[in-house]
């Protein structure tokens, strides 16, 4: 079985290497020609655990190839997967520009029955309009050629895509006949030996589960720092708040735990994007434009307990930041709490070294520049800081040497932005305590 995957983004790359890597033959498309030749040698452009071993191998056996003629790869394939960019506009709306691109290519050079299916994250609606485009092509070329339209949804987590990949707990398919069904259906079977995973479903309920899942998640999130920020002043322990009401079926353990807000790539333009499209279909969605206004104030909320705690005027004082990427085992900066937090202490005339494993060049090269200090390792980056910021719970950082740090630290002062640490503990050793939820 042949496919092509249009897009070599996260999604894409992690989704054509996961079906290569099962015996399918993979065609990867692209029209960034840089980025396809370092794929051809093995340069990976994100960081995922698991995947750039899979890209090589895949790569090697001649199953997962790479190119930039989509005209070229879509011959003799079955199906071929949209996987490219749906950035928000300044409205919050997605930007269809790249998949209706896609589609209108398809349709001027397609020669066999296909299967085209949106792995892009798209509005309800979609559909329908990759179908319009690519109908009006074949109608310029007077051809007769059938084809079908699916959504085809991803869930994958960042840090965990390939397991997620390879081990889905459910796979949606959205389509209008028994034919692309078929087909599907072959395509994921060896990813449902065990069990079967498959969800069929009309193409809108596709493409509305995909919103539903991530604002659902968002919302958990939000929540959780909302109850956070009054157990602070109430005097409650938010992290014995969150065991409570964990261990009810109902709500669960997952998504519950109070922090910084969330970023990356996903929930936040997902979130913004389902209200637009409500606005369009003239309801408000009130609890979502809650989840956002929530999830924005929370990035800052780090900041409002230094600012606590030193004052609005930062001049001359350091700051020590652990982790820059939106969440651990990923270099994705994009609406990461990390930006708002070192901006806004930029401003109040701090000085900031920071720290992560692995997205210090992506904040190089599209978010913080040079305005900050990037170190080698975390404990450089505490060395003569007036405090440490934890921002992402990366592993390394989750058992630290604590004697070490109250050498290096000017004040022995830790903001703990994602409440990894023991407060009590901490206190022992002499150390100021600022976690979320929690009152000092």
């Amino acid at each position: 079985m042949k496919i092509t995957v249009v897009g070599t983004g996260y999604v894409g790359l992690v989704s054509g290497t996961c079906f290569s890597d099962v015996g399918i033959e993979v065609v990867c498309v692209d029209i960034d020609q840089n980025k396809i030749e370092k794929l051809k040698n093995g340069i990976i452009p994100i960081y995922e655990p698991g995947l750039e071993e899979l890209v090589v191998r895949n790569h090697k056996n001649g199953r997962l190839k790479f190119s930039t003629d989509l005209g070229e790869a879509i011959q003799g394939s079955e199906v071929v997967f949209i996987a490219v960019g749906t950035p928000p506009g300044e409205d919050g709306s997605a930007d269809l520009s790249y998949v209706l691109a896609v589609a209108r290519e398809v349709g001027e050079k397609m020669n066999n029955y296909l299967v085209v299916a949106t792995k892009s994250t798209v509005p309800v609606g979609t559909g329908e309009k990759i179908k319009k485009e690519i109908a009006e092509q074949l109608k310029k070329r007077n051809s007769d050629l059938e084809f079908s339209v699916a959504s085809n949804p991803e869930f994958l987590k960042e840090g965990a895509a390939v397991e997620d990949f390879l081990k889905p707990d459910r796979i949606i398919i959205g389509t209008e006949d028994e034919r692309a069904n078929s087909i599907m259906d072959r395509l994921y079977k060896p990813f449902q030996l065990s069990s079967n995973r498959m969800i069929f479903m009309d193409i809108p309920s596709a493409e509305m589960t995909k919103y539903t899942a991530n604002a659902m998640l968002a919302t958990k999130i939000s929540f959780m720092n909302d109850i956070a920020n009054l157990c602070e002043r109430v005097g409650a322990n938010v992290n014995m708040v969150r065991k409570g009401i964990g261990s009810d079926s109902r709500i669960g353990n997952k998504f519950i735990y109070p922090g910084t807000g969330y970023g990356g790539s996903c929930f936040p333009k997902d979130v913004k994007a389902i209200i637009r499209t409500a606005k369009e279909y003239d309801y408000e969605l009130r609890v979502l434009q809650a989840v956002e206004a929530v999830n924005e104030d929370q990035k800052s909320i780090l900041v409002e307990k230094v600012k606590s705690r030193f004052g609005e005027n930062l001049s001359g004082m350091t700051f020590c930041l652990w982790g820059l990427s939106f969440k651990p085992n990923t270099d994705d900066m994009r609406e990461a709490p990390s930006i708002v937090i070192a901006n806004e202490l930029l401003k109040m005339g701090a000085k900031i070294n920071a720290y992560d494993p692995v997205a210090m060049e992506q904040s190089k090269q599209f978010y913080l520049g040079d305005r900050i200090t990037y170190c080698s390792n975390s404990y450089e980056a505490a060395n003569d800081a007036d405090a440490l910021l934890l921002v992402t719970e990366w592993s390394e950082f989750r058992m630290p040497n604590w004697q070490m740090l109250a050498k290096l630290l000017k004040n022995k002062t830790i903001f703990d932005g994602r409440n990894i640490y023991d407060r009590e503990y901490l206190k022992e050793l002499g150390f100021e305590y600022y976690g979320i939820g929690l009152k000092n």
